[in-house]
């Protein structure tokens, strides 16, 4: 079983892999299904990340949104045809910047 510190390393994995097309711009984002695809995907696995580590390490890391990051995973999974690009692309334009830093500096 994934501890907490791999589940961390797990998200921040995700986030690297959004960024690598995410530096394309989101006219890219919203036009090119094959790199929407791919930063929906590893925005799902980032938010399975999340709903893995513990309620001790989640509680002790109030900062940190967990249960919107859960819950914009439960929203990619199971209302997919909903889904909003721009609400997406905000979170990948000005929250993952923010979460990346937050876990980096848990982490250290």
């Amino acid at each position: 079983m994934r501890d907490d510190n791999e589940r961390l390393l797990d998200i921040l994995e995700s986030i690297e892999n959004i960024e690598k097309y995410a530096v394309r711009g989101k006219n890219v984002f919203e036009n090119d299904e094959l790199v929407q695809t791919w930063i929906l995907h590893h925005l799902q696995i980032l938010g399975e990340a999340a709903a893995k580590i513990s309620d001790e390490y989640q509680d002790s890391h109030p900062d940190i949104p967990w249960l919107k990051i859960i819950g914009m995973r439960n929203i990619l999974v199971h209302d997919y045809f909903r889904i909003d690009t721009k609400a997406v692309w905000a979170v990948v334009k000005d929250d993952l910047p923010v979460l990346k830093q937050a876990i980096r500096a848990m982490m250290s």
